[in-house]
């Protein structure tokens, strides 16, 4: 595992944040998967926004490397009254050194006893199968409460492969 420092994301660095998930966006090109949305389309627009307030709310966590450099992050809310990770993404030169899943531990840390849901690509080789070796289980539609609902239908209508949008969740320790 790569020496990383995390700590609570502060407001100045929403755009390294944005350039971090930018970066790693481009590797789902490998699965099939091509963003095509800009800086000012409606999604994009509202995902600055609400890890804005995560980071506002104390509920973004940021990996530092050794030279202080944000090399990952993570942000995470309420949804439908349950714990959500909302995004995790680390820029590719560091990807497979275990940022993610340092990142991803300390969301579930930050679960406790509940359930953490997230919402991720079926078909992406390194999102569903990365989440199952960690606990998370797909979890059909009907089953999620609404408000996961709605973020499934969100995504669907401005993400490629809306088909492959699901919704998994790991139950507490």
């Amino acid at each position: 595992m790569k020496q990383v420092t995390l700590r609570k994301a502060v407001s100045t660095e929403l755009q390294s944040l944005i350039k971090i998930d930018e970066e790693s966006s481009r590797l789902y090109e490998t699965s099939g998967i091509k963003f095509d949305l800009d800086n000012e389309h409606p999604f994009v627009v509202a995902e600055s926004k609400r890890w804005a307030n995560a980071i506002s709310q104390g509920l973004a966590y940021v990996a530092l490397d050794h030279n202080g450099i944000a090399v990952g992050f993570a942000t995470f809310c309420l949804v439908d009254a349950q714990p959500y990770l909302d995004q995790l993404s680390v820029h590719p030169n560091n990807m497979r050194l275990g940022i993610g899943t340092k990142l991803l531990n300390k969301v579930i840390s930050w679960s406790g006893n509940r359930p953490l849901w997230l919402t991720t690509y079926a078909n992406v080789p390194w999102n569903r199968p990365y989440y199952e070796k960690r606990g998370f289980k797909q979890v059909p539609e009907g089953a999620c409460g609404l408000a996961l609902r709605e973020i499934l239908h969100k995504q669907r209508l401005a993400l490629p492969s809306p088909d492959e949008r699901i919704a998994m969740v790991r139950h507490g320790r």
